[in-house]
This record gives structure tokens, sequence and C-alpha cells, in this order.
């Protein structure tokens, strides 16, 4: 049976839609993904950006309030930031909450060069983290 497996970030727009797209190409039909946050900010062009660097698309991924998935009996609630973890609803099911804070990318300043780096860096961050993640759990 597969596992189901929620990442959640505090708005939904980058590192947690970044999760879910590497968690889906690593586990491939072993898991069936979610990502949501405890708020929803809409996914973040840059982050679109990044994985279409990545070739990747994320374009048509939307952003998601956890309240959406209550009814959802999730295995693993992976937290990708310490204000979701902070914030993270409680699940009356049996998901073992597993967290890994990422450097917020939507909030990097500089020159768009340095922006769009910050974003390859912790989209980097992600995917290692992703793939060990698949190889360790599923």
């Amino acid at each position: 049976m597969k596992k189901k497996i929620l990442v959640l970030c505090t708005g939904n727009s980058c590192r947690s839609q970044i999760a879910e797209a590497y968690l889906r190409y690593f586990a491939n039909d072993k898991a069936d993904i979610y990502s949501a946050g405890v708020e929803t900010h809409g996914v973040n062009p840059k982050a679109i950006a990044a994985m279409q660097e990545d070739n990747i698309d994320i374009s048509n991924h939307t952003s998601n309030n956890i309240d959406e998935y209550r009814n959802i009996d999730f295995d693993l609630v992976i937290t990708v930031c310490d204000n979701a973890k902070e914030r993270c609803p409680f699940f009356p099911t049996k998901a073992k909450k597993v967290h890994q804070n990422f450097p917020d990318p939507a909030k990097a300043t500089g020159t768009d060069g340095e922006i769009k780096e910050q974003f390859r860096q912790v989209r980097q961050q992600i995917k290692d983290y992703c793939k060990q993640f698949v190889a360790d759990n599923l």
C-alpha cells in the first residue's frame, strides 16, 4: 500500500512546493505526495523558475491550506520550516512527524542573480534531502 506523505510549510509557496515535486520524482509510484501551508501564499514564480532549471514543472501546482487535507490519513508529515513545525496542527492520525528546516528563498535579498542563486542553493538542499528521505523511508 502506498504511503501518504504531506509536506508542510508556512505559505506553501516555495520550500514545500519544491519538496513535493522532488518527493514525487524520487518516489515514483511508491507514495502519494501532498503539500500544504498553515497559510496560502500562492506558488512563488521564482520557485517555478528554479525547478524548471532542473527540468521539473511545478507551474500547475496550487498553494493549499492544511485544512483541505484534514480527512486524509497521512503516514508521514514533513515540516520544512521551523514556523510550520511550531504551528503544525494536531493530526488525529498515526502520522509520523519529521522536521527539516530549510532557509526561505522567498526572503532572499540582493540582485536578481543573487536571489536566483539563493533559490538554486535551497532547491539543491531540498533535492538532496528528498532523495535521501525516499531511500530511507520508502
